[in-house]
């Protein structure tokens, strides 16, 4: 690993193992829709705000040959590039996954550089996923995207991007700033509580993500589709399976069964010859795997902010 130092910025390059890096597709978990005002992504690069234990930063990620190519900026530059290779899913070992159905081969075959991400601080993660919480994309997207210009401030760097917001600042946020983000006040305070126990909660990366999961799910308001969403960016958890999700259960159950339909339970059987690894087929599958048929109509979107 070689450190250079530029002015105010530091690089550091990692040697890539396992294959072949697909730095867009890997970090897509990360990204809460185009105009998320955390991060960017262009030409195969991608930059991310970061607020890390020595201050904040700007990393930026790309891949030049066999290496992992990061520079930071700000006060906390050196501790992103202690995270750089987690977040560019260096940590992981796809190899691990053994394809028993064509269709999980067909979609790894499709999507070879895919690897699970991890470093994602447990708080900056349960922000998004709570947000998310049953509502439409788009409404959750716009939601965090509307959150994060209220709350957050200037990365370093001068690239544009907004840090997420801090957790003290989130915990004195008065509910009625959510609701004008189109947030009821049930998911708000799941947030609000959260942000009040934020060390508590980033503490859970030196936790097993089974582990995590579990004591996630102690908290009010965080079920096990919140746990798995967090744990699956927080700790690249491979086995992390979204129950209670609206469409993955579909697309397992039409990529493994060739059924266009299925719930948790038909999902969890399918992929229990998975098991250890189920996370790690679901991300295949939705990447690089066939969508499952629409039926009927969709969820509906959510207006809450002229009520």
């Amino acid at each position: 690993m070689a450190i250079i130092r530029d002015l105010d910025e530091l690089t550091r390059r990692y040697p890539v193992p396992h294959g072949p890096l697909d730095l867009v597709t890997t970090t897509f978990p990360m990204r809460q829709g185009l105009d998320d005002p955390t991060i960017r992504v262009a030409g195969g690069e991608v930059w991310r705000a970061l607020r890390t234990r020595d201050g904040p930063a700007t990393l930026r990620l790309r891949v030049g040959g066999d290496e992992l190519v990061t520079s930071a900026v700000g006060a906390g530059a050196a501790a992103a590039l202690d995270l750089a290779p987690g977040l560019a899913g260096l940590h992981d070992d796809p190899t691990q996954l053994r394809p028993l159905h064509p269709a999980v081969a067909e979609a790894w075959r499709r999507c070879p550089g895919l690897r699970l991400t991890s470093g994602t601080p447990v708080f900056d993660a349960l922000v998004w996923v709570v947000v998310a919480q049953k509502v439409v994309g788009l409404d959750a997207r716009r939601a965090y995207r509307d959150l994060v210009r209220r709350l957050g401030e200037p990365a370093p760097g001068g690239e544009g991007l907004l840090l997420p917001p801090a957790p003290e600042r989130v915990a004195a946020t008065p509910y009625w700033t959510f609701h004008e983000c189109n947030v009821e006040r049930r998911r708000a305070l799941v947030v609000i509580d959260a942000a009040r126990r934020s060390a508590t909660l980033n503490a859970l990366a030196a936790v097993a993500p089974e582990e995590a999961r579990r004591r996630l799910q102690s908290l009010p308001g965080v079920g096990p589709w919140t746990a798995a969403e967090i744990t699956a960016v927080s700790h690249g958890d491979p086995d992390a399976v979204p129950v209670g999700d609206h469409h993955v259960p579909n697309v397992v159950s039409f990529a493994l069964a060739g059924e266009p339909r299925g719930d948790d339970a038909r999902m969890l059987e399918l992929l229990e010859p998975y098991a250890g690894q189920r996370g790690r087929v679901i991300r295949l599958l939705m990447s690089g795997g066939r969508g499952a048929p629409r039926y009927g109509p969709r969820m509906s979107r959510q207006d809450i902010r002229g009520r």
